[in-house]
């Protein structure tokens, strides 16, 4: 691409060869972007906006602390969303979704700059609604009879979920995910092949990665970069994540982008047959094509004339 003498736009240059979707809206759309004008300058500041966690931040205490929130949402997150909108203010990626600067930025794992500021913030926001105040227990319906067809027993998924969060070397995340099908993603290494769709993993990743890039749907995540846990846990990961996942996971949130995840699937689906059709159609001979709409027409003249 360097040696092409002709500008070439970043979509165009990247979204082919990483076999790129459009962005799914899912119940946690990220950050909200904004315009805006300063006096009477030509100068157009285009931005993605701090999210506040949805409780106060001394909501969570004696489990996490609000100097915890402080430092980690209004330092660390902030941090990510500062450098992400001045990364791409005036570029190409400016006035995207955030799920799709993310995806394009990835870059088959040659990242670009804005990848790890645009995963961060999106992992964050997650991360935060991925929490309440007098959380975890079990979950129930539709989430809990999966979890336990999936894993064997909830019991199952805690010690696997846990062990996940655990061993994630150095920094990174655990994630709960819907994995609607065989992970067959040009844009990443299939780091779970299967020939299982429609189920519940539970999956790792190192420093910013999520599963967007694996084109999974993620429910439920665990920061574990240590300064999510180190002023009130010290070095001791294993009772961090111990009392997220017993006082602090918000089932509802988790149950919520089940349903949302389903139907963005039920939705994908569907198009992918329409699109299927479509195609079949247009190898179709014409007198083919014509006789099939004449048989369908009639159909419709049966049904009606009983």
């Amino acid at each position: 691409m360097l040696a092409t003498p002709a500008p070439v736009s970043l979509a165009s240059a990247l979204l082919p060869a990483q076999g790129w979707k459009s962005s799914r809206s899912l119940l946690w759309r990220g950050k909200r972007r904004t315009c805006s004008r300063k006096g009477n300058s030509s100068l157009i500041i285009a931005k993605f906006e701090l999210k506040p966690p949805p409780y106060p931040l001394s909501a969570l205490e004696p489990h996490m602390s609000r100097e915890t929130l402080e430092y980690h949402w209004g330092k660390h997150h902030r941090g990510y969303v500062d450098n992400l909108n001045r990364q791409i203010v005036g570029t190409e990626l400016d006035g995207m979704t955030l799920e799709d600067i993310i995806t394009i930025t990835y870059n088959k794992g040659d990242l670009l700059p804005a990848f790890n500021n645009a995963a961060q913030v999106w992992n964050h926001t997650s991360f935060w609604e991925s929490m309440k105040p007098g959380g975890g227990g079990e979950p129930s319906g539709d989430l809990l009879e999966l979890i336990k067809r999936d894993f064997g027993s909830f019991e199952r998924f805690v010690e696997e979920f846990k062990l996940a969060a655990s061993t994630q070397f150095g920094s990174g995340w655990a994630w709960l995910a819907y994995k609607a099908n065989r992970l067959d993603v040009g844009n990443a290494v299939n780091p779970r092949p299967s020939e299982e769709d429609k189920k519940l993993v539970v999956v790792k990743s190192p420093n910013a990665i999520n599963p967007l890039l694996w084109d999974c749907y993620p429910l439920l995540t665990i920061d574990v970069w240590e300064h999510a846990y180190y002023l009130d846990f010290q070095n001791h990961r294993p009772d961090y994540i111990s009392i997220f996942m017993e006082k602090l996971v918000s089932w509802e949130a988790v149950s919520s982008r089940l349903e949302m995840a389903k139907a963005q699937v039920a939705n994908r689906e569907r198009e992918e047959e329409r699109r299927k059709r479509a195609e079949e159609e247009e190898q179709m001979p014409y007198s083919e094509a014509v006789k099939m709409y004449l048989e369908s027409d009639g159909d419709g003249d049966d049904s009606e004339a009983e």
